[in-house]
C-alpha cells in the first residue's frame, strides 16, 4: 500500500505558501509605527531614531574662516608678475578675531578656525610664505581671491533641514546637533518587545539535563539579536508545552508589549499550540513560507500587540527573525523600509538546491587578494546547527528559481547587519 506524503518542511514546492517578498509586505501592511517620543538630551539619542525633522537656527560656520595656518589679506593686492612684501598689523585666533581690517599691502597672521578679519578674501598659506622679519612676509605669485577660506553657511545654512524625521542618529549626528546648540530633540519611544520559548524539553542554563532535554539556546540567541536593536526587552522566559500556561503568558506579553516573539509551537505537531491559541485571543496572518530554514512562521495580533511566533530550530529562529521581525521592528520605531544590501560574491562552495523556495545558507564571506569578494558555507547547513550561524557573517541567499551552485559561479549574500 502506497503512503500519500503531506506537504512538510521538506517539500521544495507546497500549494498555500507565500513568498519571502510577500511574507515581509503583509507584516509590513499591518505594522504601525509607534506615536509616542521622548525628549532627551542629544548624548541620550545615539541609535534613536528622531521624531521630528531638525532644521538649523544658524549657519554652520556662522563666519566666514580660515581653513589653513597662513596670512588674510585682500586679493586686491595680490602679486601678478613678482613677489611682493607685506606688512604684517596683527594675528587672528580661532575665537579671538582681529579686531581692526586689511588695508593696501598689509595681511593678517591668521590661524586656523580664525574669522577672516574685515577686507580680507584670501588666505596665503604659511608654507608659501616668506618671513622678512617680525612685521613683514614675502608673498610670491600664482595666488587667488577666496583661496583657503571656509564660509558662513558653507555647511549647513539657517533654516534647512539638516536631519529627517525616521533617520537613526548616528556618532556624526550628535555632532551635526551640537555645532547648531541644539542639545535636546524628540526620539521614539523605545518598542517594548516580550519575548519566550515553548517546550517540555527545554532547562535553564546552570540546571542539571536529564534524557530528552536540552538548553533554552533560543531566549540567548533572540535576547542578543533585540540587544543590538535599540528596544526594551522583557524576557518572560520558558513555557511548557501547556495551552493554559502559554495563552496566559501571551496575554500577559501583550499588556505590555509592542511587539511578542515565541520560539516554538508553530508547527503541525500535537504539542504545537501557538497557531490554535493565535485564532482563539487574536489574529493570524501568516503559517506557511516558502524559504529554508524558516518555513513554519505565525504572525499576526494581540489587541495591540504585533506577534511572531517563530520556528523552534535555532537557526530558524535567527533566519526568520533578519528576514521579517526586523523590518517590522524598524517600522515600529518610525523607519522606513529597506530592503537588505545584497552584494555578489564567488562560491567556493558547491551548494545542492532545487527551484522552488528561498534559501538562507550560513556563510563565511571575505576579500580574496586581489579585493575580490568570495563566500564559502561554513559547515553543514541543517536548521539545529547554530554553530553554522555562530560562524557566519552573512547568509548566501538562494532565490526561488534558483537551482544548484557549483564552485565558482556567482551567488547574491547579505552581512548580518542591523
Amino acid at each position: 500500500m502506497k503512503i500519500e506524503k503531506k506537504p512538510s518542511c521538506n517539500s521544495v514546492t507546497e500549494p498555500g505558501v507565500i513568498t519571502v517578498p510577500e511574507a515581509v509586505q503583509n507584516i509590513l501592511d499591518k505594522t504601525q509605527p509607534i506615536s509616542d517620543f521622548s525628549k532627551l538630551h542629544i548624548r541620550q539619542c545615539l541609535n534613536r531614531v528622531l521624531f521630528e525633522n531638525i532644521k538649523s537656527p544658524i549657519d554652520v560656520p556662522g563666519f566666514n574662516n580660515s581653513a589653513m595656518d597662513g596670512y588674510a589679506l585682500n586679493c586686491e593686492y595680490l602679486p601678478s608678475d613678482q613677489s611682493k612684501s607685506f606688512k604684517v598689523i596683527g594675528t587672528a585666533f580661532a575665537g579671538k578675531p582681529f579686531a581692526g581690517s586689511c588695508g593696501k599691502n598689509e595681511c593678517v597672521r591668521i590661524m586656523t578656525g580664525a574669522m577672516l578679519p574685515e577686507q580680507a578674501d584670501t588666505i596665503v598659506i604659511q608654507e608659501d610664505v616668506q618671513v622678512l622679519d617680525a612685521d613683514s612676509i614675502q608673498i610670491g605669485t600664482g595666488h587667488k581671491k577666496n583661496q583657503n577660506l571656509r564660509f558662513s553657511g558653507e555647511d549647513i545654512k539657517s533654516g534647512t533641514t539638516v536631519l529627517y524625521k525616521g533617520a537613526v542618529i548616528k556618532a556624526a549626528d550628535l555632532g551635526v546637533l551640537a555645532s547648531l546648540g541644539v542639545n535636546e530633540v524628540k526620539v521614539v519611544r523605545k518598542p517594548r518587545v516580550s519575548f519566550f520559548s515553548t517546550g517540555d524539553e527545554l532547562k535553564s542554563i546552570g540546571d542539571t539535563l536529564v534524557k530528552g532535554e536540552i538548553y533554552d539556546s533560543n531566549r540567548y540567541s533572540l535576547y542578543g539579536l533585540l540587544a543590538g536593536c535599540d528596544v526594551d526587552i522583557i524576557d518572560m522566559g520558558a513555557v511548557k508545552d501547556d495551552p493554559d500556561s502559554i495563552k496566559q503568558t501571551l496575554l500577559s506579553a501583550a499588556a505590555c508589549s509592542d511587539v511578542i516573539l515565541t520560539s516554538g509551537g508553530v508547527s503541525v505537531g500535537e504539542a504545537d499550540y501557538i497557531k490554535g491559541i493565535l485564532q482563539e485571543i487574536g489574529s493570524m496572518d501568516i503559517w506557511k513560507i516558502a524559504m529554508k530554514p524558516g518555513r513554519p512562521l505565525t504572525f499576526g495580533q494581540i489587541n495591540n500587540s504585533l506577534f511572531f511566533g517563530l520556528p523552534g530550530n535555532p537557526v530558524a529562529v535567527m533566519v526568520t527573525y533578519y528576514q521579517f521581525v526586523l523590518p517590522a521592528l524598524n517600522k515600529v520605531k518610525g523607519m522606513s523600509h529597506k530592503a537588505p544590501l545584497t552584494l555578489k560574491a564567488k562560491s567556493l562552495s558547491s551548494i545542492r538546491k532545487n527551484p522552488g523556495r528561498r534559501e538562507f545558507q550560513r556563510a563565511i564571506a571575505k576579500n580574496d587578494d586581489n579585493g575580490n569578494l568570495q563566500v564559502k558555507l561554513t559547515g553543514k547547513q541543517g536548521s539545529g546547527i547554530l554553530t553554522s550561524m555562530s560562524q557566519a557573517n552573512c547568509f548566501i541567499v538562494l532565490s526561488e528559481d534558483r537551482g544548484s551552485v557549483e564552485q565558482g559561479d556567482m551567488v547574491d549574500i547579505q552581512f548580518f547587519v542591523l
